[in-house]
Order: C-alpha cells, then sequence, then structure tokens
C-alpha cells in the first residue's frame, strides 16, 4: 500500500497540469490501482476513452519511461523507487522490457561501445602497439576473469600469424612468467578497469625485468598504465556491472581484431604467409561426411 500511496501523491502532483483526455486516465488509475495494473496500454484507453499515446503521455507525466514502466510499479509496489536494473548500470535494460526487445537493445549496446573504442584509441599508441608485437621475440599475455575472453583471442589471432606467444590462464602462473621476461619480449595486459590486482602486478613484473608492456584498459589513468610504454583506451570509463566489464568483451575484441590486422599489414609478405602456412596445418581438421 505504501506504493500505491506514492502513485497517488504523484498523480495529485502533476492533475493540475494535465489535459482534460490524461486527468481521465489520471482519475482512474487513482481511483483503481489494483485494477490499472493489469490492464494493457489499449484497455486503458479504451477504459479512460482516451488514445494510447494519451495514455503513454500520462505515464510520462508522472516521471516514468512510458506506460510499461508505470504498469511494472503497479504491479510490483516495491520497485516504485527502484525502476532501473542497477547492476546493469549503463546499459538500457529494463525489468520491464520485453524479451523481444533484447536483440535490438544489446546491438545497439555493442555499436555504442565500438563507437566509444574509434574515438578513445589514440592512433599513434595503436601504431606502437603494432610495432611492439609485430617486432617482438616473444609476446606473454595477462588477463584475469572477463579480460581472459580477449587475452585468448589475441593469443590466437598471433599464434595463427607465428608468433610466438605465452597465456597462462592462472593468475599466479602470469606473474610468474611475467618475472622470467627478458629484453625483446612484449608483454600485454588486459583489464576493463585497469585495476585488477594480479593483471597489474604482472606487467609490472614484466617491465621491471626489461619487457615492453601494452596495457589494454578502459579507464584513464589506471595504475595498469603506470607500468605501460603503451597504453590502448577501449572507452571511455563509462560501462560497468558488478564493478566488472562483462560487456568490455565487445570493444576489446574489436580492439584484438585492429591489432591483428595491423601487425598483417606491417609485413604482409611475412604474416599472410605464415597464416597460409598456419591454415594448411589444421586443414585435415575440417569435417568431412
Amino acid at each position: 500500500m505504501q506504493s500505491s500511496v506514492g502513485i497517488r501523491e504523484r498523480i495529485d502532483h502533476v492533475y493540475p497540469s494535465l489535459r482534460p483526455a490524461e486527468r481521465a486516465v489520471a482519475q482512474y488509475i487513482r481511483d483503481h490501482i489494483e485494477e490499472a495494473a493489469d490492464l494493457t496500454v489499449g484497455q486503458m484507453a479504451d477504459i479512460a476513452h482516451v488514445s494510447q499515446p494519451t495514455v503513454i503521455r500520462f505515464a510520462r507525466k508522472l516521471g516514468f519511461g512510458g506506460y510499461r514502466e508505470l504498469r511494472y510499479v503497479l504491479r510490483h509496489p516495491a520497485a516504485e523507487h527502484k525502476v532501473t536494473f542497477n547492476p546493469l548500470d549503463g546499459f538500457d535494460l529494463n525489468p520491464w522490457d520485453g524479451e523481444d526487445e533484447i536483440p535490438s537493445k544489446a546491438a545497439d549496446g555493442a555499436k555504442a561501445l565500438i563507437d566509444e573504442l574509434h574515438s578513445a584509441l589514440d592512433p599513434k599508441a595503436y601504431r606502437k602497439a603494432v610495432a611492439l608485437l609485430a617486432e617482438s621475440e616473444f609476446i606473454d599475455i595477462f588477463g584475469v576473469e572477463n579480460s581472459l575472453t580477449p587475452a585468448m583471442d589475441l593469443f590466437t589471432k598471433l599464434g595463427y600469424l607465428g608468433l610466438t606467444c605465452r597465456l597462462n590462464t592462472d593468475a599466479y602462473l602470469q606473474q610468474i612468467g611475467a618475472g622470467h621476461l627478458t629484453h625483446g619480449a612484449v608483454a600485454v595486459a588486459f583489464s576493463h578497469s585497469g585495476s585488477s590486482a594480479d593483471t597489474v602486478k604482472a606487467l609490472r613484473l614484466a617491465k621491471s625485468h626489461g619487457a615492453k608492456t601494452i596495457a589494454i584498459t578502459n579507464a584513464i589513468g589506471a595504475p595498469l598504465a603506470s607500468w605501460a610504454d603503451v597504453t590502448l583506451l577501449t572507452g571511455r570509463d563509462s560501462h560497468t556491472i558488478y564493478g566488472n566489464a562483462i560487456f568490455s568483451c565487445v570493444a576489446d575484441t574489436a580492439l584484438v581484431d585492429m591489432l591483428y590486422m595491423g601487425v598483417i599489414l606491417s609485413d604482409y609478405g611475412r604474416f599472410s604467409t605464415a597464416l597460409d602456412e598456419s591454415g594448411r596445418m589444421i586443414r585435415d581438421r575440417v569435417f568431412e561426411n
């Protein structure tokens, strides 16, 4: 009932500014809150003898994103003062959304991340990172939890190009390996926050033992960057989830593709030949009926 009072207070607050048709919707909801919770926008429009856009416009005047959000709050009283899915901060996902909307929302979110990567990436830093990878004697790749996904992708792609790489999935082994790197090696560290303790330690060890270092992060001025010869920004530190970056793999994977293509272009003859050789090595792995 506390939520119902809250809705009534909202209605009373905006009522003087409503148009006559909007007042019809307001009056019905105020007097029939429980019944209104079960009505679709079309049913509400019919009962109040108004158009559907009028119902939607009224819901927005109450401070909701639309009628569906208002209806959700009417059906879930505890949600009135918490109408967003906070763990998905920065992403357009709400508990009243329909499943059919998810693909377009996810696609729009991915596009936004790619655009953010494109605008945040420093071309000079990108070129330097490509050169370090292409000229390296050995590449060690670090990352934990979600960052292991792009780390594995980079490991795979550079391996196809004939570059000698290593990826330990255990954070302790990453640090041990980093401590044995020497001049001529390149260490690449992925951390969306730039503050993952294990990843920062690994990159610090790599740099202190003479390796060239590349940090890939979403956070400007992150601790990881302090130990990097090159820092590649994948965004502007605007998207997080549960304190981590489940969605960060979208931008990270796109950046890996950029590095992969950049390395190939840096010495097209060498790396395209290596790629062809790698393809021949696994040609017999193709399934045939």
